[in-house]
Protein backbone atom coordinates (compact mmCIF):
# COMPACT_ATOMS: atom_id res chain seq x y z
CA UNK A 1 0.00 0.00 0.00
CA UNK A 2 1.39 3.42 -0.97
CA UNK A 3 2.26 5.83 1.81
CA UNK A 4 0.60 9.22 1.92
CA UNK A 5 -2.48 11.00 3.23
CA UNK A 6 -5.84 9.24 2.98
CA UNK A 7 -8.17 11.26 0.80
CA UNK A 8 -11.89 11.26 1.40
CA UNK A 9 -13.77 10.15 -1.69
CA UNK A 10 -17.00 12.11 -2.07
CA UNK A 11 -19.70 9.57 -2.84
CA UNK A 12 -22.59 10.33 -5.17
CA UNK A 13 -25.75 11.40 -3.36
CA UNK A 14 -28.23 8.59 -2.73
CA UNK A 15 -31.97 9.13 -2.92
CA UNK A 16 -33.98 8.42 0.25
CA UNK A 17 -37.43 8.68 -1.39
CA UNK A 18 -38.93 8.33 -4.85
CA UNK A 19 -42.33 9.51 -5.99
CA UNK A 20 -44.03 12.33 -7.85
CA UNK A 21 -44.15 16.12 -7.55
CA UNK A 22 -47.71 17.15 -8.38
CA UNK A 23 -48.88 20.63 -9.36
CA UNK A 24 -52.50 20.58 -10.50
CA UNK A 25 -52.58 17.99 -13.33
CA UNK A 26 -48.79 17.92 -13.81
CA UNK A 27 -47.03 14.91 -12.25
CA UNK A 28 -43.22 14.81 -12.36
CA UNK A 29 -41.28 11.70 -11.26
CA UNK A 30 -38.71 12.84 -8.69
CA UNK A 31 -36.08 11.65 -6.24
CA UNK A 32 -35.48 13.16 -2.79
CA UNK A 33 -31.93 13.58 -1.44
CA UNK A 34 -30.85 14.80 2.04
CA UNK A 35 -29.30 18.27 1.70
CA UNK A 36 -27.48 18.23 5.05
CA UNK A 37 -25.35 15.79 7.03
CA UNK A 38 -24.06 15.57 10.57
CA UNK A 39 -21.01 13.41 9.88
CA UNK A 40 -18.74 16.14 11.29
CA UNK A 41 -20.02 15.39 14.80
CA UNK A 42 -17.49 13.67 17.07
CA UNK A 43 -19.20 10.65 18.60
CA UNK A 44 -18.36 8.96 21.89
CA UNK A 45 -18.98 5.55 23.42
CA UNK A 46 -19.92 4.97 27.06
CA UNK A 47 -17.19 3.13 28.97
CA UNK A 48 -16.86 1.70 32.45
CA UNK A 49 -14.49 4.22 34.05
CA UNK A 50 -12.74 1.55 36.13
CA UNK A 51 -11.70 -0.86 33.34
CA UNK A 52 -12.40 1.17 30.16
CA UNK A 53 -14.76 -1.52 28.83
CA UNK A 54 -17.57 -0.40 26.55
CA UNK A 55 -21.00 -0.43 28.21
CA UNK A 56 -23.61 -2.67 26.58
CA UNK A 57 -27.21 -1.51 26.27
CA UNK A 58 -29.59 -4.44 26.79
CA UNK A 59 -33.34 -4.65 26.19
CA UNK A 60 -34.55 -6.07 29.49
CA UNK A 61 -38.04 -7.23 30.43
CA UNK A 62 -38.61 -6.67 34.14
CA UNK A 63 -41.65 -9.00 34.15
CA UNK A 64 -39.90 -11.98 32.51
CA UNK A 65 -36.56 -11.10 34.13
CA UNK A 66 -34.58 -11.72 30.93
CA UNK A 67 -33.07 -9.99 27.91
CA UNK A 68 -35.46 -9.64 24.96
CA UNK A 69 -34.26 -10.14 21.33
CA UNK A 70 -35.37 -7.78 18.55
CA UNK A 71 -37.64 -10.49 17.13
CA UNK A 72 -39.86 -10.22 20.25
CA UNK A 73 -40.10 -6.41 20.30
CA UNK A 74 -43.45 -4.84 19.30
CA UNK A 75 -44.73 -1.26 19.29
CA UNK A 76 -47.26 -0.32 21.95
CA UNK A 77 -49.39 2.80 22.42
CA UNK A 78 -50.16 3.63 26.06
CA UNK A 79 -53.92 4.28 26.34
CA UNK A 80 -53.72 4.64 30.12
CA UNK A 81 -51.00 4.12 32.70
CA UNK A 82 -49.68 0.56 32.32
CA UNK A 83 -52.19 -0.42 29.59
CA UNK A 84 -51.08 -0.62 25.96
CA UNK A 85 -52.51 -1.30 22.52
CA UNK A 86 -50.07 -3.15 20.24
CA UNK A 87 -49.74 -1.66 16.73
CA UNK A 88 -48.33 -4.05 14.12
CA UNK A 89 -46.58 -3.47 10.78
CA UNK A 90 -49.84 -4.42 9.07
CA UNK A 91 -51.61 -1.62 10.96
CA UNK A 92 -49.03 0.90 9.71
CA UNK A 93 -49.55 -0.35 6.14
CA UNK A 94 -53.28 0.43 6.42
CA UNK A 95 -52.45 4.11 6.90
CA UNK A 96 -51.30 5.04 3.40
CA UNK A 97 -52.20 8.65 2.56
CA UNK A 98 -51.65 9.95 -0.97
CA UNK A 99 -48.50 11.68 0.29
CA UNK A 100 -46.69 8.33 0.54
CA UNK A 101 -46.09 8.54 -3.21
CA UNK A 102 -46.98 12.12 -4.18
CA UNK A 103 -45.88 15.58 -3.01
CA UNK A 104 -48.99 17.53 -3.97
CA UNK A 105 -48.31 21.28 -3.91
CA UNK A 106 -51.73 22.74 -3.12
CA UNK A 107 -50.76 26.36 -2.45
CA UNK A 108 -48.13 28.85 -3.62
CA UNK A 109 -46.87 31.96 -1.86
CA UNK A 110 -43.93 34.35 -1.89
CA UNK A 111 -40.65 32.52 -1.06
CA UNK A 112 -40.15 34.77 2.00
CA UNK A 113 -43.50 33.74 3.51
CA UNK A 114 -42.11 31.13 5.92
CA UNK A 115 -40.27 32.09 9.09
CA UNK A 116 -36.98 30.14 9.57
CA UNK A 117 -38.25 28.70 12.89
CA UNK A 118 -40.77 26.59 10.97
CA UNK A 119 -38.04 24.78 8.99
CA UNK A 120 -37.09 21.33 10.28
CA UNK A 121 -34.92 19.59 7.64
CA UNK A 122 -33.78 20.34 4.11
CA UNK A 123 -33.78 18.08 1.04
CA UNK A 124 -32.94 18.38 -2.66
CA UNK A 125 -35.41 17.32 -5.33
CA UNK A 126 -34.21 16.02 -8.71
CA UNK A 127 -36.01 14.51 -11.72
CA UNK A 128 -36.22 10.71 -11.78
CA UNK A 129 -35.12 9.92 -15.33
CA UNK A 130 -34.36 11.91 -18.46
CA UNK A 131 -37.99 12.13 -19.57
CA UNK A 132 -38.91 14.01 -16.37
CA UNK A 133 -35.99 16.47 -16.65
CA UNK A 134 -37.69 18.92 -19.05
CA UNK A 135 -40.93 19.14 -17.08
CA UNK A 136 -38.87 19.51 -13.91
CA UNK A 137 -36.92 22.44 -15.41
CA UNK A 138 -40.10 24.16 -16.64
CA UNK A 139 -41.74 23.90 -13.22
CA UNK A 140 -38.55 25.14 -11.52
CA UNK A 141 -38.49 28.26 -13.73
CA UNK A 142 -42.21 28.79 -13.26
CA UNK A 143 -41.77 28.77 -9.48
CA UNK A 144 -39.05 31.47 -9.41
CA UNK A 145 -39.66 33.75 -6.42
CA UNK A 146 -42.38 31.43 -5.08
CA UNK A 147 -42.65 28.39 -2.85
CA UNK A 148 -45.22 25.63 -2.97
CA UNK A 149 -46.74 24.03 0.14
CA UNK A 150 -47.90 20.42 0.36
CA UNK A 151 -47.48 17.17 2.31
CA UNK A 152 -45.13 14.19 2.21
CA UNK A 153 -45.13 10.91 4.12
CA UNK A 154 -41.54 10.15 5.10
CA UNK A 155 -39.86 8.04 7.81
CA UNK A 156 -43.13 6.85 9.33
CA UNK A 157 -44.98 10.16 9.55
CA UNK A 158 -46.58 12.80 7.35
CA UNK A 159 -44.78 16.11 7.00
CA UNK A 160 -45.90 19.53 5.94
CA UNK A 161 -43.39 20.61 3.26
CA UNK A 162 -42.40 23.69 1.27
CA UNK A 163 -40.69 23.47 -2.14
CA UNK A 164 -38.85 26.28 -3.93
CA UNK A 165 -36.30 26.65 -6.77
CA UNK A 166 -32.63 26.40 -5.84
CA UNK A 167 -29.86 26.65 -8.45
CA UNK A 168 -30.43 23.86 -11.03
CA UNK A 169 -32.92 21.98 -8.85
CA UNK A 170 -35.58 22.34 -6.23
CA UNK A 171 -35.11 22.40 -2.48
CA UNK A 172 -37.71 21.01 -0.08
CA UNK A 173 -38.11 21.91 3.59
CA UNK A 174 -40.00 19.72 6.04
CA UNK A 175 -41.88 22.13 8.29
CA UNK A 176 -43.14 22.25 11.84
CA UNK A 177 -46.90 22.68 12.10
CA UNK A 178 -48.11 25.93 13.64
CA UNK A 179 -49.29 23.94 16.70
CA UNK A 180 -45.67 22.87 17.33
CA UNK A 181 -44.35 26.43 17.60
CA UNK A 182 -44.40 27.78 21.12
CA UNK A 183 -45.83 31.26 21.51
CA UNK A 184 -43.27 33.93 22.34
CA UNK A 185 -45.80 35.26 24.86
CA UNK A 186 -44.96 32.27 27.06
CA UNK A 187 -41.51 33.77 27.75
CA UNK A 188 -42.31 35.80 30.87
CA UNK A 189 -38.94 37.55 30.90
CA UNK A 190 -39.92 39.44 27.73
CA UNK A 191 -42.67 41.26 29.62
CA UNK A 192 -39.97 43.50 31.11
CA UNK A 193 -38.67 44.58 27.66
CA UNK A 194 -39.74 48.19 26.95
CA UNK A 195 -41.78 48.87 23.80
CA UNK A 196 -40.15 52.28 23.23
CA UNK A 197 -36.46 53.20 23.46
CA UNK A 198 -34.48 56.42 23.05
CA UNK A 199 -33.99 57.52 19.38
CA UNK A 200 -30.36 58.51 19.99
CA UNK A 201 -29.58 55.01 21.31
CA UNK A 202 -31.24 53.42 18.26
CA UNK A 203 -29.15 55.65 15.97
CA UNK A 204 -25.91 54.63 17.66
CA UNK A 205 -26.91 50.96 17.68
CA UNK A 206 -27.54 51.10 13.92
CA UNK A 207 -24.13 52.72 13.38
CA UNK A 208 -22.38 49.99 15.38
CA UNK A 209 -24.26 47.25 13.50
CA UNK A 210 -23.48 48.96 10.18
CA UNK A 211 -19.73 48.70 10.80
CA UNK A 212 -20.03 44.89 10.82
CA UNK A 213 -22.10 44.59 7.64
CA UNK A 214 -20.57 42.43 4.88
CA UNK A 215 -21.70 39.91 2.26
CA UNK A 216 -22.64 36.69 4.04
CA UNK A 217 -20.83 33.45 3.22
CA UNK A 218 -21.49 30.74 5.82
CA UNK A 219 -18.46 28.82 4.51
CA UNK A 220 -16.34 31.40 6.36
CA UNK A 221 -17.56 30.04 9.70
CA UNK A 222 -15.96 26.90 11.15
CA UNK A 223 -16.98 24.60 13.98
CA UNK A 224 -14.37 25.82 16.47
CA UNK A 225 -15.76 23.69 19.29
CA UNK A 226 -15.36 20.49 17.25
CA UNK A 227 -11.86 21.50 16.12
CA UNK A 228 -10.83 22.23 19.71
CA UNK A 229 -12.27 18.94 20.91
CA UNK A 230 -10.42 17.08 18.16
CA UNK A 231 -7.13 18.74 19.24
CA UNK A 232 -7.68 17.54 22.81
CA UNK A 233 -8.40 13.99 21.61
CA UNK A 234 -5.29 13.99 19.37
CA UNK A 235 -3.18 15.30 22.27
CA UNK A 236 -4.46 12.57 24.59
CA UNK A 237 -3.64 9.92 21.98
CA UNK A 238 -0.12 11.38 21.73
CA UNK A 239 0.23 11.49 25.53
CA UNK A 240 0.31 15.29 25.60
CA UNK A 241 -1.57 17.67 27.87
CA UNK A 242 -3.51 20.74 26.79
CA UNK A 243 -4.06 23.61 29.20
CA UNK A 244 -7.47 25.22 28.84
CA UNK A 245 -7.32 28.94 28.01
CA UNK A 246 -8.81 31.37 30.50
CA UNK A 247 -12.08 32.86 29.32
CA UNK A 248 -13.06 36.23 30.72
CA UNK A 249 -16.72 36.81 31.44
CA UNK A 250 -18.15 39.73 29.39
CA UNK A 251 -18.53 42.94 31.32
CA UNK A 252 -22.06 43.95 32.30
CA UNK A 253 -23.40 46.98 30.42
CA UNK A 254 -24.07 49.73 32.94
CA UNK A 255 -24.30 52.70 30.58
CA UNK A 256 -25.71 51.74 27.16
CA UNK A 257 -24.79 54.99 25.39
CA UNK A 258 -21.20 54.78 26.66
CA UNK A 259 -20.90 51.13 25.55
CA UNK A 260 -22.25 51.98 22.06
CA UNK A 261 -19.86 54.92 21.67
CA UNK A 262 -16.88 52.84 22.77
CA UNK A 263 -17.89 50.09 20.32
CA UNK A 264 -18.05 52.59 17.48
CA UNK A 265 -14.70 54.16 18.43
CA UNK A 266 -13.02 50.74 18.71
CA UNK A 267 -14.19 49.59 15.28
CA UNK A 268 -13.32 52.94 13.67
CA UNK A 269 -9.82 52.88 15.17
CA UNK A 270 -9.25 49.33 13.94
CA UNK A 271 -10.26 50.31 10.40
CA UNK A 272 -7.98 53.37 10.40
CA UNK A 273 -4.95 51.41 11.69
CA UNK A 274 -2.29 51.44 8.92
CA UNK A 275 -1.29 48.09 7.47
CA UNK A 276 2.48 47.59 7.45
CA UNK A 277 3.65 46.43 4.04
CA UNK A 278 6.41 43.83 4.20
CA UNK A 279 8.51 42.88 1.19
CA UNK A 280 9.08 39.20 0.49
CA UNK A 281 12.42 38.06 1.98
CA UNK A 282 13.98 37.41 -1.41
CA UNK A 283 13.00 40.82 -2.77
CA UNK A 284 14.20 42.55 0.39
CA UNK A 285 17.56 40.79 0.13
CA UNK A 286 18.05 41.96 -3.48
CA UNK A 287 17.25 45.53 -2.43
CA UNK A 288 19.92 45.47 0.28
CA UNK A 289 22.45 43.98 -2.13
CA UNK A 290 21.96 46.84 -4.59
CA UNK A 291 22.52 49.38 -1.81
Amino acid sequence: MADGPIREVEMAARATWKGFLKVSLVNIPIKVFPATESSATISFNQLHGECRTRISQKRWCAHCDREVPNSEIVKGYEVERGRYVVVTDEDFEKVRPASTRVIDLVQFADESSIEPMYVDRTYYLAPDGGVAAEAFAVMREGMKGKLGVGKLALYGREYLVAVRPYQRGLVMYTLHHASEIRSIDKVEELQAVPEKVKPEEIKLAKQVIGTFEAPLDLADYKDEYREGLQRIIDAKVAGEEIVAPEIEAPARVVNLMEALKKSLDTVSAAKKKPVRAELPRQAAGKKRARA
